[in-house]
């Protein structure tokens, strides 16, 4: 019995893979442009349409931090260090405050990396707040808004929340003190506390420079059907094996782990990049939080992302049409995930990958040096315009305050 569904497996493999190569060979080089509004969100140029004041901090919250670590610009949350490299030099930078739309202050507040390159976010409570007090006794521009108009990038696993577990997380909740602010972050999920309205979802940081290096001929046929590499169980900090990914990442080992279908291991092979690009599909289940560098190196090597995080909120989503470039599964249907993806007509495959091949959907999803039209730091310059221009209840009348200063775990008014 068993023999036979490996069989029909393959039957379905071999028609699939079938049908995608006798249509790729006159599909190849083409590509298809998002339509309606997003795509033209997408290719939006943000110069001349809105202004940001870079504080000028203190070399230990930013520059000694990475001098200290270098590690750092390689991490998936390093975007927070490349956002303000690019701002540095930005046409939106002006150095005139009174003239500013936004205000930007350059904390590196992930760059504490364990010896295996682990971020510790540990300190970062008290070094947001570090910096929040200096810019408001040094400036009069937060005192104005308590932040309303400035935005930080907080890349952390929870964002502002500044844990990377799930419940500790929440018990935190957004460092108070960014209550009013926009947070530009990784994190995104409906209905948690960890996602305040308003914030700005970006991609993590995957190298743009490495992946470039690992490109594969275009007419390369993608052989592989299902393709991940990555944890199942993370016996560690789980050793129950029921909190990590919701239990999601298992129920795929235990489900397909010997399925010929579902090409799936904890190994990381040096050709990694380059069986993404071999792939149909590529799995970017949740793990300790639901996003991850996968996304971005999916939509990079046009792998259909399949994602399994319940409720996520996904970077660019006014810009990037997820739902037509990508496939969602609900955690509880993990089981079934081999006829979900098998029953996905050859045409709507093919459609999405053709979205994929659009150069500017890769390039939304990347922060390469120099910066690029269209990239990830374009894009978040795009949503912190729409924004404007700002409310005016952003601006609080004389002696007017909101903000409980000492608000939070009682750690975190330590001094940093």
């Amino acid at each position: 019995m068993e023999s036979g569904i490996w069989v029909l497996a393959l039957l379905i493999l071999h028609s699939v893979f079938e049908g995608i190569a006798g249509q790729e060979q006159e599909l190849n080089h083409r590509t298809e442009r998002i339509s309606g509004s997003a795509g033209d969100v997408l290719e939006d140029d943000p110069v001349g349409r809105l202004k940001v004041f870079v504080y000028e901090l203190p070399s230990k919250y930013n520059k000694k931090i990475l001098q200290k670590d270098p590690r750092c610009l390689n991490h998936m949350f390093a975007a927070e260090i490349y956002m303000h490299w690019f701002l540095l030099s930005s046409p939106v930078r002006t150095f005139n405050p009174e003239e500013a739309d936004w205000f930007y202050t350059p904390v590196y507040t992930t760059c504490d990396l364990t010896p295996n390159g682990l971020p510790l976010p540990f300190k970062s409570p008290r070094m947001m707040r570090s910096a929040i007090e200096l810019i408001s006794t040094n400036w009069p521009f937060w005192n104005r808004t308590e932040g309303a108009d400035h935005f930080f990038v907080v890349p952390h696993d929870f964002g502002a929340c500044f844990h990377y577990q799930e419940e500790k997380a929440i018990e935190r909740g957004i460092l108070h003190m960014l209550k009013r602010a926009t947070l530009v972050q990784t994190f995104g999920q409906r209905n948690h506390v960890c996602l305040k309205d308003g914030s700005i979802i970006i991609p993590p940081y995957a190298p743009p420079q490495k992946m470039q290096t690992h490109l594969i001929p275009p007419d390369t046929p993608r052989s592989i059907f299902v393709y991940f590499r990555g944890l199942f169980y993370d016996v560690g900090n789980d050793p129950e094996g029921g909190y990590y990914a919701r239990g999601a990442r298992a129920t795929v080992w235990e489900n397909f782990k010997n399925n010929p279908l579902f090409d799936i291991s904890t190994d990381h092979p040096t050709t990694y990049y380059e069986d993404m690009q071999r792939a149909v599909f590529c799995l970017c289940p949740l793990g300790w939080a639901p996003w991850s560098p996968r996304l971005v190196e999916a939509v990079v090597f046009g792998c259909i992302p399949v994602v399994i995080a319940d409720d996520i909120v996904l970077p660019f989503a006014d810009a990037i049409p997820w739902e037509e470039i990508g496939v969602f599964v609900a955690e509880e249907d993990v089981p079934k995930l081999d006829t979900i993806l098998t029953s996905i007509p050859i045409e709507v495959i093919l459609r999405k990958q053709r979205l994929l091949a659009n150069p500017s959907m890769k390039q939304a999803m990347l922060f390469p040096q120099p910066a690029q039209p269209g990239d990830a730091f374009h894009q978040i310059l795009n949503g912190l315009a729409r924004k404007l221009p700002h409310d005016e209840n952003v601006y609080l009348k004389q002696g007017q305050k909101i903000l409980n200063w000492t608000a939070g775990p009682v750690g975190d008014l330590k001094p940093w």
